[in-house]
């Protein structure tokens, strides 16, 4: 049995911590032993070398389990890093081309973003306008949709090219196989 009587990270009511006068109590096998005080089931808890977990602090009254306080903990730590482990986080690479690019190196942008979308990464392509460039929008649009398409076989568009500040940005994202 462990003394545990303060509210823990995840904020579990255990032990001393539960504060409500009558609770609904559970038994390590999933029993209900019904209601009972607090102090009723906390000495049931303690006499069969358990904790007294609230399960359910919202419910009426609040169902409370006795159980291994510590084996719990791991258990729910155990889920929490299996289930981490199996997200799968989706790259966004960054790519920055020139309003005024030239063909040869638009095309190594382009082969370098295909890359990254064959391998199931997003690519995030920003094309900064610096001084007068900025009277000359749709130069930097033509460039930008000349992108989009020369990627549209591996790509979909996610986010369509916008002006924000003098950024143009657009995202692509890999097609489902």
């Amino acid at each position: 049995m462990s003394k545990i009587s303060r509210r823990q990270g995840n904020e579990d009511l255990v032990n001393e911590s539960i504060r409500f006068k009558e609770v609904l109590v559970i038994d390590q096998e999933g029993t209900q032993l019904g209601i009972m005080g607090r102090n009723e089931a906390l000495d049931l808890a303690y006499n069969a070398n358990l904790d007294l977990l609230c399960v359910a602090p919202g419910g009426n009254p609040p169902v409370c389990k006795i159980i291994d306080y510590g084996r719990f903990r791991f258990e729910q730590q155990k889920k929490a890093k299996e289930s981490k482990k199996n997200q799968h986080v989706t790259e966004i690479k960054p790519l920055r081309v020139s309003p005024v690019i030239d063909q040869h190196d638009f095309e190594t942008k382009l082969r370098q973003a295909r890359k990254w979308l064959m391998e199931g990464m997003k690519v995030k392509v920003d094309m900064r306008f610096r001084g007068r460039m900025m009277t000359r929008l749709e130069v930097g649009k033509i460039v930008m949709n000349r992108f989009i398409e020369a990627t549209s076989d591996l790509s979909g568009v996610e986010k369509l090219p916008n002006l924000e500040g003098n950024i143009m940005s657009a995202v692509l994202s890999p097609k489902k196989k």
